[in-house]
């Protein structure tokens, strides 16, 4: 996922529309749609006023002289858009754009302090380097977690149980592949009752998308066939479970 490049005008700072539709993989043009439809609503209440959340604007593609619309979102433009969305691209958009007005809004805070005096403006800059660094550190601890989430939104591969066990070791978490059954059976992800559904995902985890079913058909010697199942983790559940024991262990909790 690409960071968002933020737009200043007159001193405020929005996200431009196409840049939202390519973060969430949505068509600019259903977008546009989407917000004309919150643009429509929100203009029947003085007291909200669309200009808050979106601004209209307009650009040309090179070699073509063609006008196309687009809008800029302000935060507020932003949250409404991410409260529609779901998922997995939905979910690291959220995280992006709040980062990114965070760190404007950081800025200008920073940028209105004016020292009076030498020994104050040493300080400024001492704890403006201080902050750049510890924000530096931040986002290099941070992006192993960001490219995994982003190469797992990417796939629409399932994984079996005991390689999400390995991606959990090497993110931080000791974790094997039957330590792992056992922790799903023990917080209601698989089945735990004994018979033919044993190991199979619980209606909870389907119905979160965690989990799917792989059925493969096995022919015998004699001739029948039976039909062997297997869980598989799905992107969605990936990033679940990833993030789950990441917390975990960032809580110093026994897991």
């Amino acid at each position: 996922m690409n960071h968002l490049r933020l737009i200043k005008q007159n001193g405020i700072h929005y996200a431009d529309s196409r840049q939202v539709a390519e973060m969430t993989g949505k068509r600019h043009d259903h977008l546009i749609r989407d917000i004309e439809g919150y643009k429509a609503i929100l203009d029947e209440n003085p007291n909200l006023g669309s200009q808050n959340f979106f601004i209209k604007s307009n650009y040309k593609v090179p070699g073509n002289n063609k006008t196309y619309t687009c809008y800029l979102l302000t935060r507020k433009g932003c949250d409404m858009v991410a409260n529609k969305m779901t998922g997995e691209r939905g979910i690291l958009f959220t995280a992006e754009y709040v980062t990114r007005f965070e760190q404007m809004e950081r800025q200008i805070a920073s940028a209105s302090i004016v020292p009076q005096t030498l020994p104050e403006a040493l300080r400024l800059a001492a704890d403006l380097a201080e902050r750049n660094e510890q924000l530096k550190l931040q986002q290099t601890a941070d992006r192993p977690k960001v490219i995994f989430a982003d190469s797992v939104a990417a796939s629409q591969s399932s994984i079996l149980v005991g390689e999400l066990a390995k991606l959990i070791h090497q993110n931080g978490t000791p974790m094997g592949q039957q330590r792992l059954f056992i922790w799903l059976r023990d917080n209601g992800y698989l089945i735990k009752r004994a018979g033919t559904d044993y190991n199979m995902p619980t209606q909870r985890s389907m119905e979160l998308g965690l989990f799917e079913i792989k059925e493969t058909s096995i022919t015998h010697g004699d001739g029948h066939i039976t039909v062997s199942k297997t869980p598989k983790v799905t992107g969605k559940g990936q990033i679940y479970f990833i993030n789950k024991f990441e917390r975990e262990r960032v809580n110093d909790r026994i897991i």
